[in-house]
């Protein structure tokens, strides 16, 4: 590639930096985007795609489940799964109760899990 082509390619497409209230928590800039556009894609994993509102819908149900179970604020919570619709959800409801999520790789022996 040309010097100028791979540049461009390399920095001018990769500026992505973007300026994010610092006293918003990443579940209500999400909840944000939620009531902006609640039919949007959200993600796409494999064949399947969730929109915002029914990402939003399974991570409160999860999150509610989980203040069921005692989850306090700032409290962890492990999260061991590999990367899925499934984790994020699990991610969202864990922040949305109030939870510090703790993750731990599926990969690792079960002993060092139960540590």
């Amino acid at each position: 590639l040309p010097a100028a082509e791979r540049a461009y390619l390399l920095e001018e497409l990769n500026r992505t930096a973007a300026a994010y209230p610092s006293e918003r928590c990443i579940h209500e800039l999400f909840e944000q985007q939620v009531q902006k556009a609640p039919e949007a894609v959200a993600l796409v994993f494999e064949d399947e795609r969730l929109s915002y509102g029914e990402l939003n819908a399974r991570a409160n149900r999860l999150a509610h489940h989980l203040i069921g179970l005692g989850v306090r604020p700032d409290q962890p919570v492990a999260i061991c799964l590999e990367r899925s619709p499934a984790m994020v959800v699990g991610l969202l409801a864990i922040l949305k109760a109030g939870g510090a999520y703790l993750p731990l790789d599926p990969a690792y022996p079960c002993a060092r899990l139960r540590q």
